[in-house]
């Protein structure tokens, strides 16, 4: 159990995620600019497969890695003897809950090097945004989540998440909402059975 404060961004690792595939992409360029001005393969490599690659960890290198810490979690959790009750996957973060023995497991996106298992009597309010805004004929949602505290640090777990606002009556909301309300429900259950 961790008794640490929780973290949900690793700043260096955040930056590194950014700013080191721009960094390589520039130096391979002055390489290119430098020794092969001509032209040539050597430009033609130097100046295609950095930004390249830097587009693809960028799209897939961080789910990727975030996935495979996610596995390891489970991993972990199992052999611990943690008995996942339910887990929500989320793009930015992933919740795992131990009703009976009143436990929570966590692991964000931009922390994947840390995970959290906890006493779910850490957790403090718990609850359920349905993103609702506008007015008239424009109230609608883009954003479906259930959120709770730890330490007064908020947590926000999406259910749904659209470019588009969608009627509050669509299918896609109301089943964000039933996903929400639904693990809600769990985490104030683990809460209660928390020592």
């Amino acid at each position: 159990m961790n008794q640490e404060k929780i973290k949900k961004i690793n700043v260096p690792y955040l930056l590194a995620y950014i700013f080191v595939p721009i960094a390589i992409t520039a130096v391979c360029y002055l390489f290119g600019y430098l020794f092969f001005y001509d032209g040539g393969m050597g430009a033609v490599i130097l100046f295609m497969v950095p930004p390249a690659v830097s587009i693809l960890w960028w799209v897939f290198g961080g789910k990727m890695l975030f996935k495979s810490k996610r596995k390891k979690l489970m991993r972990e959790l199992e052999q611990s003897g943690f008995q996942p009750n339910h887990t929500f996957d989320s793009d930015g973060c992933t919740v795992v809950v131990d009703i009976g023995h009143g436990k929570l497991a966590l692991l964000s996106f931009w922390n994947p090097f840390q995970s959290y298992i906890l006493p779910a009597s850490r957790m403090g309010k718990i609850w359920t945004d349905d993103g609702k805004g506008g007015a008239g004929f424009m109230t609608g949602s883009s954003r479906v989540s259930f959120l709770f505290t730890i330490d007064d640090i908020r947590i926000r777990v999406n259910t749904f998440t659209s470019n588009q606002r969608w009627r509050m009556d669509s299918d896609y909301i109301l089943t964000g909402i039933s996903k929400a309300d639904m693990m809600v429900e769990v985490l104030k259950e683990a809460k209660e059975r928390s020592v």
